[in-house]
């Protein structure tokens, strides 16, 4: 078994700890920003409900990030499911999934959920993202991913 040198190791576990304390997760600043995954259908209503909201939930900063659509000739691109899926949980600031009913959202849902980002499906991106909003305003201490995901 190779050993890595004390300064390495020392490094890696700083960058660990880095990356575990993203604004998904662990405490968050006054002026952080979280993120929103959309998929393509539900784009500009959740759009429209966030600028509604100037862009805002107390003091954070929300962004709705839309996804590629995965209609590809008639049918669904489950290559692209998967990635847009994978894209939202490598995110540390990923609050939310919004996903519109359909054969890409049994696909998605797994991966998501599996990095503890909250899975959404929907027919209105206004009112999801509107429910996203307030989990975020009613925070109190909670981080906003938990807040988003609820009580366990």
């Amino acid at each position: 078994m190779r050993r890595l040198p004390a300064l390495g190791v020392s490094a890696l576990l700083i960058a660990t700890a880095a990356l575990g304390a993203g604004c998904g997760e662990g405490g968050v600043g006054s002026g952080a920003t979280v993120s929103v995954y959309v998929a393509a259908p539900l784009c500009k209503e959740a759009r429209g409900a966030l600028q509604e909201a100037g862009g805002k939930a107390d003091d954070l900063e929300v962004q709705a990030l839309c996804l590629p659509p995965v209609e590809s000739r008639g049918g669904v691109d489950l290559a692209v499911a998967g990635a847009n899926a994978r894209r939202a949980t490598e995110d540390s600031s990923s609050v939310a999934y919004l996903e519109a009913p359909g054969p890409a959202a049994k696909f998605s849902q797994s991966i998501v959920e599996a990095a503890n980002v909250t899975w959404l499906k929907t027919s209105s991106g206004a009112t999801a993202m509107r429910g996203v909003l307030k989990a975020l305003e009613d925070r109190g201490s909670t981080s906003p991913r938990d807040a988003v995901r609820g009580p366990s």
